[in-house]
């Protein structure tokens, strides 16, 4: 009886597990081991400062050191790896530090906070990435913590969080190359140092809407320091997507889609504009500042 037979080879299998103890583990961590490169497995147990023997399993990325550098004939653009999106990381972790030393923040009756997500590269589904239930958990335990009786969560209260809460979506923008200027629209080609680019497209592959537009324009204006561009695909060339539709199809937060341009992007080495690293410093220091006034004196 086949059946039968396997289950006695299961039980065989299973009572051997249980007689041999960790050796078995042992002997798969060996064959784990065997499959690795030796002098890697060296190189990182010295730089840990442990033995090779300790070493379980590992996840390694490789990356460019060397440092980022200007250039240009008047050193106004910046060359340096993974512009796209660590650009946006640290001017908007920047933006909000400096916020917080301001007299605007003392009166601000807002939760404002920066999410960096992992994986957008590779499409945001995962336990951390942008498709996991990070952005409205968060949501949702900040509401709880907010609600009249102390640790009880209140949907109203979640959901009225919600619907006043926005989202600026920013992912760094394609930039004109003048080597293939026709892959853009005529009048909706970005130019380095010419300031960030607000991203529409009807298909949803960006998040911006009238609405979320025209608040996104209105907040700049108000500052009067943040230069914008506008970029629609061309109707004949297929469309990137950034996180700004998932996590607004995942939590309903009115959203954005903004970035400052650059060439190269993915490549080893990427190039963006010096002045929009301000330009984007000053978005976020102006969203910070002013979404809450102009968002309460919309009508509608």
């Amino acid at each position: 009886m086949p059946i039968l037979g396997t289950q006695t080879l299961l039980e065989n299998a299973v009572r051997n597990q249980l007689n041999t103890g960790s050796s078995q583990l042992d002997a798969a961590d060996s064959a784990w081991r065997k499959e690795q490169e030796p002098l890697l497995l060296k190189m990182i147990a010295s730089e840990l400062g442990i033995d090779v023997m300790d070493i379980a399993d590992f996840e390694l990325n490789l990356f460019d050191t060397q440092p980022a550098t200007l250039g240009g004939i008047t050193s106004e653009f910046l060359y340096a790896a993974r512009l796209d999106n660590l650009a946006t990381c640290f001017v908007s972790c920047e933006a909000l530090s400096d916020y917080t030393e301001s007299e605007s923040f003392q009166d601000d009756g807002d939760i404002t906070l920066v999410a960096l997500f992992d994986h957008e590269e590779v499409g945001s589904d995962s336990a951390h990435g942008a498709g996991s239930p990070v952005m409205a958990d968060a949501v949702k335990r900040i509401s709880t913590a907010l609600s009249p009786v102390e640790g009880s969560f209140n949907p109203d209260l979640y959901g009225a969080a919600l619907r006043k809460s926005f989202l600026l979506s920013v992912d760094m923008a394609h930039a004109v190359h003048p080597n293939f200027a026709s892959k853009h629209e005529k009048g909706h080609g970005p130019k380095m140092n010419a300031g960030v680019v607000v991203k529409t497209n009807q298909n949803q592959r960006y998040a911006t809407n009238g609405i979320t537009g025209f608040l996104t324009r209105e907040i700049t204006r108000k500052a009067g320091t943040v230069p914008l561009q506008e970029f629609v695909v061309r109707n004949d060339c297929p469309c990137g997507t950034t996180i700004g539709p998932i996590i607004a199809s995942n939590t309903g937060i009115r959203t954005a889609d903004v970035g400052m341009p650059q060439l190269s992007m993915h490549s080893c080495r990427e190039v963006m504009g010096i002045a929009d690293l301000t330009n984007g410093l000053e978005l976020f220091k102006a969203f910070f500042q002013h979404f809450r006034e102009i968002d309460d004196n919309l009508e509608g």
